[in-house]
């Protein structure tokens, strides 16, 4: 079976990962309507990334303690496909606490690690290993970035292992270098959501202005044989979510979507693809369901084994946990 060939969901939100039948009940509870954008996301209908953005902090209003956010780490768990033997089996997490815990104030700093502890500890029983990547907004500014790193930095959890950036692609990363830096020298690895709602530019200004060792969908670089070559000859591993990336890349919208997923033509160039679930409770899919869509793209078996083997030797939750050369390597 193709979806047995991947075992490790490389880019998942916690925020995002949220039950929709959760999701529902609890804005019923609490006498909310559920935003139109989401009920167009959840029939698989494509929106605007702004439409996406309202969507995704809608949801986020409803982790307000310890037990939702480990029930969304076990959401996120349960979208990987059954354990086999051979399998290889992982999710690298990606968390927004600054926003959660900051800005919103929907749950302590205490309770926000508290759950995410509880689920990963859960995870790891079912041999399921979690890396968490600590995930600041784009389009809030690089101070915003430091924010971030003053709240996670001082009593970090061991799970915690990278820094990235999100949201709209609207600060230069060349602004956001010092931050990257910051979390490096911390400890982190570095990645960063580029070319997904910005220009395929960005996937080489987060290269070669931020430092970064790996992308987060990256799509729109995909036309740009320079940035293709850049990414093959410093081996950066770029995380694509199809079904997320339909829904959300007008570009790859549409009744030819499926055929213009650039998957195909960056694995064959040499990039180390892998693939993640992204929002999978606002935009429904599974991992083994992300598989298929691979396979529907014509990736030949080999091709398949090759992203197989890109998914899990690049996944943070597989690997040591510092980057090369930080202080804490």
């Amino acid at each position: 079976m193709t979806a047995a060939r991947g075992g490790v969901d490389r880019h998942a939100h916690l925020e995002g990962s949220l039950d929709p039948a959760w999701v529902r009940q609890q804005a019923l509870t609490a006498g909310h309507t559920v935003p139109p954008e989401l009920e167009a996301l959840w029939r698989h209908e494509p929106v605007p990334f702004e439409g996406f953005i309202r969507a995704f902090f809608f949801g986020c209003g409803f982790l307000r303690g310890a037990e939702a956010v480990r029930d969304a780490v076990r959401a996120a768990v349960h979208r990987l496909p059954a354990a086999a033997p051979g399998l290889a089996r992982g999710l690298d997490l990606w968390v927004s606490p600054h926003f959660l815990v900051e800005q919103a104030r929907f749950l302590t700093l205490d309770a926000l690690w508290r759950g995410l502890d509880d689920g990963i500890g859960e995870a790891r029983a079912q041999g399921v290993p979690v890396a968490v990547v600590i995930d600041a907004v784009n389009h809030f500014g690089a101070e915003h970035g430091h924010q971030v790193l003053d709240l996670v930095l001082p009593e970090r959890p061991e799970w915690v292992r990278g820094f990235s950036t999100g949201g709209l692609e609207r600060v230069p990363f060349r602004t956001w270098a010092p931050v990257f830096e910051r979390a490096r020298r911390a400890g982190l690895r570095l990645a960063a959501h580029a070319g997904e709602n910005g220009p395929g530019s960005q996937v080489r200004d987060a290269i070669l202005e931020a430092g970064v060792e790996r992308i987060v969908h990256g799509v729109l670089a995909a036309p740009h044989p320079d940035i293709v070559q850049l990414l093959v000859e410093r081996r950066i591993p770029v995380d694509l979510c199809i079904t997320s990336n339909r829904a959300l890349v007008p570009s790859l919208a549409g009744p030819d979507a499926l055929a213009a997923h650039p998957l195909p033509a960056l694995l064959r160039a040499g990039v180390r693809c892998a693939l993640g679930t992204d929002d999978p409770g606002l935009i429904p899919c599974t991992l083994p369901g992300e598989w298929q869509e691979a396979e529907a793209l014509g990736l030949t078996g080999p091709e398949l084994e090759r992203l197989s083997d890109f998914s899990t030797a690049d996944a943070w939750c597989l690997s040591p946990t510092s980057c090369p050369g930080s202080a804490r390597a």
